[in-house]
């Protein structure tokens, strides 16, 4: 298959999508809100991993950055679709949050965080903060990279900016449950959710050496064990102190066959990536570290689901998968037509 057919591959994919997303918009108006939201906080951390991960090279060097250069261009290259992405969300606000429910917001205690004035402030600050640094990047690679004096702050704000991101889009559709980790738990993902997704590219690229997929593997090892450190700081956090509006989080996530989902999160989004990049013959194997990479994006649909959708006191639907089928199909898309990202061609050896 060449890049164009899978270009026009992508584009069919995320337009049957859009349409069964929409349909399931009219015929259950419950079920899609959570549906859209999921799909767009799966894909978000693809093009905001990928712009951190080129400010990190912009600070450390390395030929992992030089090798994935034109896989991370394009996943940043994806960010514009978060515009159009966001209108739908705009006519669904209310049925996600209850903070935007004026008797339910009445009821809560950090009403000075959440409210709609200050959201929208908020959203307006990440917005320019992403695509501003997202432009810089794109303009900044014609002549190499991104200076160092704009990558350090670059990556403090980017940081930040997801943290909070991710605090007002999925913590806060149950505004009883805090977690000091949940904004940290969200940028690892995004770092490793970029980072998988230009590993899987560049191994469907020109043959990279067993050295420089040794160095992918490692890196997306080590951002492997952050997240998973992380996230089960959280829930440690959460069993140690008894805190009862966590034990109902987790409680939530963890009936209705969503504990087999968290199960089958923590064998394929951890365990079994972790042990095989253990292994340094699969580590500086192409087939193998893209299927692991292969296997840590699937998770992550997985993963969102299990996050957002209990939140809406219902179980999995045909509409979550539309939704992503549509958001995941137009990104693709877009990542595919960058010039400089070269698939399933036979050329020589990086490095």
């Amino acid at each position: 298959m060449t890049a164009e057919r899978a270009q026009l591959v992508a584009w069919i994919a995320g337009a049957i999508g859009l349409v069964l997303a929409m349909i399931g918009w009219l015929l259950e108006p419950s079920v899609f809100p959570h549906a859209w939201l999921a799909a767009l906080s799966a894909w978000i951390g693809w093009p905001l991993g990928c712009l951190a991960l080129l400010m990190v090279h912009a600070l450390t060097g390395g030929r992992w950055g030089e090798a994935i250069r034109p896989q991370l261009l394009a996943g940043v290259g994806t960010l514009p679709l978060l515009l159009p992405a966001l209108i739908p969300l705009l006519f669904v606000l209310p049925a996600l949050y209850p903070w935007l429910r004026p008797d339910d917001a009445a009821r809560l205690g950090n009403r000075f965080y959440l409210n709609e004035p200050f959201a929208i402030g908020r959203t307006i600050v990440y917005l320019v903060i992403w695509f501003g640094f997202a432009a810089g990047a794109v303009l900044a690679s014609r002549f190499g990279q991104i200076p160092g004096w704009v990558a350090a702050p670059g990556l403090i704000l980017l940081g930040l900016s997801a943290s909070f991101a991710a605090i007002d889009a999925t913590m806060s559709l149950e505004p009883q449950f805090n977690s000091s980790d949940y904004g940290m738990i969200a940028a690892a993902e995004g770092g490793l959710l970029g980072l998988s997704t230009c590993v899987l590219l560049a191994a469907m690229g020109p043959p990279l050496t067993p050295g420089l997929l040794n160095d992918l593997g490692r890196l997306l090892q080590g951002l492997l064990v952050l997240w998973a450190y992380l996230d089960f700081v959280q829930l440690l956090i959460v069993w140690q102190g008894d805190l009862p509006h966590g034990a109902t989080w987790y409680n939530d996530r963890a009936s209705h066959g969503w504990g087999v989902v968290a199960g089958i999160v923590a064998f394929g989004h951890f365990l079994l990536p972790f042990f095989v990049l253990v292994w340094p013959p699969l580590r500086r194997s192409a087939r193998a570290i893209g299927v692991v990479a292969a296997l840590l994006v699937v998770m992550e649909f997985l993963r969102v689901w299990w996050l957002v959708l209990p939140a809406g006191h219902r179980g999995f639907s045909w509409i979550d998968v539309a939704a992503m089928l549509a958001i995941w199909g137009f990104a693709s898309a877009l990542a595919l037509r960058d010039p400089m990202l070269r698939l399933w061609a036979p050329q020589a050896s990086h490095g």
